[in-house]
């Protein structure tokens, strides 16, 4: 072979190696984001898009908490979190939280309907299937990389030996196992959905509520993806295939005793409320009066027009919305905490107080409202109210203590009373949480000189320094 045409040659076969390398670059990317979604979330946007309300995560607390006990997993200190996101998805990232799309929240008509979703992903949790695919994934990373480098290796042993034949046979040793490995992937995910399935029909016949929910909903998605699933290969889908899996589910759902057990009414009026709610919040006015119009004179209804009033209308007509809520169910605390929302948004922090304390009182120390309280507390520009505010802030930390908003205002609390050290240390905490490690750095090594040297604060302060991101954490 001339010089020319053998530089040729192995320039190709290199070309073709390195393709071969990013594909399985590719590939193996593209699985670990399946696996953890909500980490690589966090990398790029420091954190996951979270969204907090007391009264929406109780509801998921008592919807969850039951099935988590027969599932074994009552200790275990599982938490659901909302993501803000409108499409419908559930899924678990880590072994302590289920993830749930506030799309799932306002597309789930009935209790029983989302409880079956929680369900299907407390079985992931409970068979312990992030753990098992990680380790499927170990496996498959170690069979591709020795694919790999037998296959290089023979790829250059034929641009060395200026054998074509052994040059393309290299590149088939890599190609081959890939898609071999892929489809051993898939599958294995298919099963863990199966699993999922089954056990979440027998945490809901455990506990005495019915399947018909979960079956409704993978049904409804089975008809929206009917169309795009025809004619694609069954084995290279991560879940699946909707009819089988559907008609699966629906068989084994049908066999428990309680198939046609109905949601406790009580219950389905708090789920109308916190679908209201999600609505008047998240969605646009004209979305919210179309489904909400002013015909409808339900509380679910009066609720989600007085949220998006205050948002985005008069705010005295909200007010009388909210006054009128709070009239018809005097002892709810998330009218009053509303009410005190509203007015601390509106630039009333001072006429904020009285309501958000009500709602403390009402929710008996909801902490996410005692940091509400907190907020209005500092931004009345009282300095009497400084000392409550750190009290009640504090407190509320202790119960949550991955809320930036709680140590902002503790911070500006601090500052108020005059006590940098505290305020330095407090916002050193706000800025990690919200993974800015720069800044989280800058003011513990502040505060670390504001304090004497082994005191708690300067421990704490010193602490951050000395810490890894937050994202390196999950």
């Amino acid at each position: 072979m001339p010089k020319a045409m053998f530089e040729d040659s192995r320039r190709q076969l290199r070309k073709a190696a390195l393709a071969k390398l990013s594909q399985l670059t590719a590939l193996l990317t593209t699985i670990a984001l399946v696996i953890a979604p909500v980490p690589a979330l966090a990398q790029e946007s420091k954190g996951p898009p979270l969204l907090r309300d007391t009264e929406i995560e109780q509801l998921l607390r008592d919807y969850t908490r039951p099935i988590l006990r027969v599932a074994g997993l009552e200790k275990q200190n599982i938490q659901v979190a909302i993501i803000n996101n409108s499409a419908f998805n559930a899924f678990v990232a880590d072994g302590h939280r289920i993830f749930v799309n506030y799309g799932a929240l306002m597309q789930s008509q009935t209790p029983n309907q989302l409880i079956g979703v929680l369900a299907h992903e407390t079985g992931h949790l409970a068979g312990g299937h992030l753990s098992k695919l990680r380790e499927q994934l170990a496996r498959a990373q170690t069979q591709m990389i020795v694919a790999m480098l037998l296959g290089v290796g023979a790829m250059v042993a034929g641009s060395k030996n200026s054998n074509s034949g052994l040059g393309n046979a290299g590149a088939a040793a890599i190609a081959a196992p890939q898609e071999a490995i892929r489809r051993n992937l898939l599958s294995y995910q298919r099963q863990q959905e199966e699993n999922a399935d089954r056990a979440g029909v027998k945490f809901l016949t455990a506990t005495g509520q019915s399947a018909k929910g979960m079956s409704e909903t993978f049904s409804r998605f089975t008809s929206e993806s009917l169309f795009a699933a025809r004619g694609a290969d069954p084995y290279v889908q991560s879940h699946p295939m909707p009819a089988e899996r559907v008609a699966a589910l629906e068989e084994l759902a049908r066999s428990s005793p309680y198939w046609d057990k109905k949601d406790d009414p009580a219950l389905q009026f708090r789920h109308d409320m916190m679908r209201a709610k999600t609505s008047g919040f998240m969605e646009r006015p004209e979305t919210v009066y179309r489904r909400y119009p002013l015909s409808d004179d339900t509380l679910p209804a009066r609720y989600a027009r007085a949220i998006t009033s205050y948002l985005h209308g008069d705010p005295r007509s909200a007010q009388a919305q909210i006054d009128a809520l709070i009239k018809a169910q005097p002892q709810n605390p998330y009218f009053h905490e509303l009410r005190g929302q509203a007015l601390l948004e509106g630039g009333k922090p001072a006429e904020a107080i009285a309501p958000l304390r009500k709602a403390v009182a009402l929710s008996n120390g909801a902490p996410l409202i005692e940091m509400l309280l907190g907020q209005a507390l500092v931004a009345s520009d009282n300095k009497a109210y400084s000392q409550e505010a750190i009290g009640i802030l504090r407190a509320a930390l202790v119960r949550e203590p991955e809320a930036p908003l709680g140590y902002t205002q503790l911070a500006m609390a601090y500052g108020r009373k005059g006590d940098f050290a505290e305020a330095d240390l407090a916002s050193a905490q706000a800025a990690f949480l919200r993974g800015d490690n720069k800044t989280a750095r800058e003011l513990a090594a502040r505060a670390k000189t504001r304090f004497a040297i082994g005191t708690p604060g300067w421990v704490k302060a010193d602490d951050i320094v000395a810490a890894k991101p937050m994202q390196e954490q999950k």
